[in-house]
Parts: C-alpha cells; sequence; structure tokens
C-alpha cells in the first residue's frame, strides 16, 4: 500500500498528541508509552491541545488531496473529521458540567478501568505506581474545572451530584486495604518478569513520547506502597471532591426540571457540537428527533406480530408493559446473567462463518461490572483487546439485583457487546497493520455503536435468539434506541425535564424502570452520545440495501461485512465512500 510520508507523519504526531492527553484510554488498548500518565484535563491542557489540533489542520490543509489515493484518501478524511469535531467539543466543554456516577463520570472510569490493568512485568508495576501518585493531582484538576464551571454560571445537576456523592461515600467507608485500586498489584516484585527489587531501568515506558527516563526503584511490596499511596493521596483527593460537591455545588445545583445542557452558558453551542461528533453527521436536533419518533411508530407492528408469538398479546403497549411488569421474566441471581451472556457469545462464534470471512483475533469473555460500579451504571459495555494479548475483550455486565433485570434483554445485550458486535468489530480493527494508529485505535460513536446496533438485527438473520422473548428483548432494545433520539435531544436541546425524558421512556419502550432511570441519568450527563446509536444503525442498514440492489447476486454478505470492518471506525460519510467505491468496482 502507497503511503504519502506527510500524511504518515502528520497521523503519527496526532496519535501521539491524543493519547498523551488522554492515557487511559491508551492503557485500555495497551498501547505502551503511557502507563505512567494521568492527562491534564485543566483548562490549560484542553488550550494545549486545541493549539496542537490547530496545527494539525493547517498542515492538513496544506496537502494536496489530489496526491492522495487508497486509504490515504480515508485517513486525510478521517482527520479533518476529527480535528474539527474534537475542536467543537473542547470549546463546548459539556464534560464541565456532567458529574454523575455513571459510565460518562471521572471518578467511574479511573475505578473501573484502572483495576483491570495487567501488570506482568515489574516494568508495568512501576509505570502503575506512578500513575496512583498522579491520580491526586488529576482529581484536583477536575475539581478545579467544575469549580470554574460554577463560577461561570455553568451548575451541575443536583442529581448527578447526589448520585456522585453516594458512590464517593460508598468507596471511602471501603476497607483500604482492599481498595479496587490495589487489585492489580503483585504482593512482591519477586516474581515479577523484567526485574526485581531495587533499580529498574524503565527506559521510554509512560512518557508518551520516546524519552528516556532515570532508573527507579521498586518496592520490594508493591501492594503496600500502593495500598501507602492510594490512602495518603487518592482517597484524600476524592474526599475533597465529596466536600465540595455536598458543599459548594449542591447548593446551587440545576433541578430536574433542568437537566439539559440548554440551560447553562453556551450549552446550546455545546450540544450542536456533540451531536455532530457523536453522530458525524450534519444533521439537526430538530431532525433527529423526527427520526426517533419515526422509527418507534414503524416498531409497534413488530411488537405486535412477536408478542402474539411469545406473550399471547397483540396490543404494542400490553406487550410492553407485561416486558416490563412481570418478575416472572427477570433473573434471579446474578450467576444466570453471567451464563445467559456467555452461551450467547458461544451461539455467536459458532455461527460467524457464514457471515463473515476469517479473521485471526483476539478471543473475548464476559465479567460482571465491577461492585463500585455497579449501581449507577448501564446495563452493559466493552473494553477492547489489550493489543499486546495480555487481556482478552471483555463484555462487562451488570450483575447488580438480578431481580431488576430482564431476562429477554441479555441476548441481544451480548451480540452487541461482543460477538458479532464490538469486540469483532474493535478486535479486527486492532488487526490492521497497514492503516496509521490512530485509525486501528480509534472510535468514531456512530460507526462503533452503529455497528453493534445493527448487529442485533443481524443476529436474527443468522438465526442466534433462542426464542421470540429474547427477539421481543431485540425489539425492546430497538425502541430503547428510538427513544434516546427523542429524550436526548428533548432534554438538551429543547428544554424536557427529567420527568418527561422518563415518561417517554416508560410508554415507549419496555425497559424497567431502574434502567430507564439509569439511562436517562447518563444521557443527562453526556449529551449527544446517545444519539450515534439509531442514527448509526439506519445509515449501515442503509447503505447494506443499496449495495444489495445494486449488485443483485453478485452480493456477498461477508464481503459487505468486511467492507464495513476492514478500514476500522470511520465517520459515516467515509463509510458511505468506501461503500460506493465497492459497489462501483465490484
Amino acid at each position: 500500500m502507497s503511503v504519502n510520508e506527510d500524511l504518515a507523519k502528520i497521523a503519527a504526531r496526532y496519535f501521539q498528541q491524543k493519547m498523551t492527553a488522554d492515557p487511559f484510554t491508551a492503557t485500555s488498548f495497551g498501547i505502551p508509552g503511557y502507563d505512567a500518565l494521568v492527562g491534564d484535563p485543566s483548562r490549560d491542557g484542553d488550550r494545549m491541545r486545541a493549539a496542537a489540533l490547530e496545527e494539525t489542520a493547517l498542515d492538513l490543509a496544506a496537502l494536496d488531496p489530489a496526491r492522495l489515493e487508497g486509504q490515504d484518501r480515508i485517513t486525510r478524511s478521517m482527520l479533518v473529521t476529527l480535528v474539527e469535531t474534537e475542536l467543537a467539543e473542547l470549546a463546548g466543554a459539556a464534560g464541565e458540567v456532567g458529574v454523575t456516577a455513571g459510565i460518562a463520570a471521572v471518578q467511574t472510569g479511573v475505578l473501573s478501568l484502572l483495576p483491570a490493568t495487567p501488570l506482568p512485568t515489574a516494568e508495568r508495576v512501576a509505570d502503575y505506581l506512578t500513575r496512583l501518585e498522579g491520580l491526586g493531582g488529576y482529581f484536583d484538576a477536575w475539581l478545579e474545572r467544575y469549580r470554574q464551571a460554577g463560577r461561570e454560571g455553568r451548575h451541575q445537576t443536583a442529581r448527578g451530584l447526589r448520585q456522585a456523592i453516594a458512590q464517593l461515600d460508598e468507596y471511602l467507608a471501603g476497607d483500604p486495604s482492599a481498595d479496587p485500586l490495589l487489585a492489580p498489584l503483585p504482593a512482591s516484585a519477586e516474581a515479577l518478569d523484567g526485574g526485581a527489587a531495587g533499580g529498574l531501568d524503565r527506559g521510554d515506558s509512560g512518557t508518551g513520547d520516546g524519552a528516556a527516563r532515570e532508573a527507579v526503584v521498586l518496592p520490594a511490596d508493591p501492594r503496600a506502597e500502593g495500598q501507602r499511596i492510594v490512602a495518603e493521596i487518592v482517597r484524600p483527593a476524592l474526599l475533597r471532591w465529596r466536600t465540595a460537591f455536598a458543599e459548594e455545588f449542591l447548593p446551587v445545583a440545576r433541578d430536574d426540571d433542568h437537566v439539559g445542557i440548554c440551560h447553562v452558558p453556551g450549552g446550546r453551542e455545546a450540544y450542536l457540537a456533540a451531536a455532530r461528533q457523536h453522530t458525524t453527521t450534519d444533521l439537526t436536533p430538530e431532525e433527529i428527533h423526527q427520526i426517533g419518533l419515526d422509527v418507534i411508530a414503524a416498531l409497534r407492528e413488530e411488537f405486535a406480530e412477536v408478542g402474539g408469538r411469545a406473550l399471547g398479546l397483540t396490543d404494542p403497549d400490553a406487550v410492553m408493559a407485561a416486558l416490563r411488569e412481570d418478575t416472572s421474566l427477570r433473573f434471579e441471581t446474578a450467576e444466570q446473567i453471567i451464563a445467559s451472556a456467555t452461551e450467547a457469545l458461544d451461539r455467536a462464534q459458532a455461527a460467524l462463518g457464514d457471515w463473515f470471512l476469517p479473521y485471526a483475533i483476539a478471543p473475548c469473555e464476559v465479567r460482571p461490572i465491577p461492585e463500585v460500579a455497579a449501581k449507577d451504571s448501564v446495563l452493559a459495555y466493552y473494553s477492547p483487546p489489550i493489543a499486546d494479548g495480555s487481556r482478552p475483550g471483555i463484555h462487562w455486565i451488570n450483575t447488580y439485583d438480578p431481580a431488576s433485570r430482564a431476562r429477554y434483554e441479555y441476548e441481544a445485550l451480548a451480540f452487541h457487546e461482543s460477538v458479532p458486535g464490538h469486540h469483532l468489530q474493535l478486535a479486527i480493527g486492532q488487526t490492521l497493520d497497514g492503516l496509521p494508529d490512530f485509525r486501528r485505535f480509534g472510535h468514531f460513536t456512530a460507526y462503533g455503536e452503529g455497528w453493534g446496533l445493527y448487529t442485533e438485527r443481524l443476529s436474527d438473520e443468522m438465526g442466534l435468539y433462542s426464542g421470540d422473548l429474547q427477539r421481543l428483548g431485540m425489539l425492546s432494545f430497538d425502541a430503547w434506541r428510538a427513544c434516546r433520539l427523542v429524550v436526548d435531544t428533548g432534554m438538551h436541546h429543547f428544554g424536557w425535564s427529567r420527568s418527561q425524558a422518563v415518561r417517554f421512556m416508560r410508554d415507549n419502550s419496555a425497559l424497567s424502570q431502574v434502567n430507564i432511570d439509569n439511562e436517562v441519568d447518563r444521557y443527562i450527563a453526556w449529551p449527544g452520545q446517545a444519539l450515534a446509536y439509531m442514527v448509526g444503525r439506519l445509515r449501515l442498514q442503509d447503505l447494506r440495501r443499496r449495495a444489495e440492489d445494486a449488485l443483485g447476486e453478485r452480493f456477498d454478505i461477508r464481503v459487505f461485512h468486511d467492507k464495513v470492518l476492514s478500514s476500522g471506525s470511520v465517520p459515516l460519510a467515509t463509510l458511505e465512500e468506501i461503500i460506493t467505491d465497492w459497489i462501483t468496482t465490484a
């Protein structure tokens, strides 16, 4: 593959700068060189990141697109989109008003990600301890941002603050010797690869820029050292959060009638930027809102048809009410939840050959979401495999309060998060050696979540659902994602109250009340992200229909899926170019 050297240098510098700004993401993908860093979440850090992006934009503008071909054209197109959307996201600063306890929360990310960090070598342990030491300053920098936002009238939501306070209280009340941040640390340095206690040359690990660092001393008991750092640095920093949240922020917080970002200064512009970033389209909030309403209306006929077979009910409202309220359709134990997801994953892996080309990718496994995050977390999420093979892809699944979890939902959830959904997508992306790193490890939400939602329907075509009850779970998830288009734009653009959003989701989906509450709170804290799922799915379905119509008998579903997956995560417009080129040359 011919590669333009100037473009390759721009792409490499962009990736290095992005990983330095977001080193937790680098660690989650197993990208070496960033494991000791925590990033700079301050406004000054954002200004430095914006300056780097603007420099990248100038370099891209100096490249003549006519000189580029093949994957280089895609690379340039993607970089242009990334730079534009990231600059708009930095300007909107929606994270400044996103305090919560859910998946979008700063502290939740740290307390969930870091305990899953593999530490097979002394070098990695040393980096991990350095990162722990940096968490105090990291949390303090975020706290200052929240204070700066408050001084400008950009207040948090009271509900998000109360959830975060409760989460922090639970964490701080836990046994310090069993702190989740200590989980990866060994009790002794002697059993590690790459050295033992004493001097250790860590080379360029953790610097993010390839520079050599001085040798460090690895403690004989790394876990004891980690416990000291957590007790003296990390926990006091989070106690400062808890105190500020309760005493400074809660008295001036936004109530449930003003949860949308449109209610804070600069919020409308921030939401437009977030919607564009997450959907990679120019759809307006009004257009997205209407798309959601249209999909919901079309789903009612399917609810009637499948509900008649599964439950003997043909009224869509009665079907959704039964799914929500019939306690016989719930799990009894956490083990049942894990088993349901694992069995679905096994069936999907066995059926891949007829629908996908063969790929040599990392394995995937199912794990419960850590206790500290589960109560306020989503149904499930996915962590990609670490590139060096030290960790498989993980389908994290929420087993908190099994009696509140619907049995019919977890097959569709497994297909979305693991195979043929996110795991297949992201593990294949990691094998694309000819692409720049930012493409191998990058993520466009509309592409990624659109694929995940597309595979929920694809799994029905593949015969993976165990029965009509589980197909109702698929329809319920369709309705859920369509509701997202309506309630996310409703709160953040049209100014809906939280109760309006909850009521709409209850009237138009089969989600349980606890899941509706968690989901709405997630949308409040993470404006625009929820739009990506259905917008991306609809675009994928449209591209597949176009290919089927154009190619007729020459259409091969395995090749179509390969074209979707084999360029990594891309904007929807770029994906359309890829499929159009394939149709033209097939």
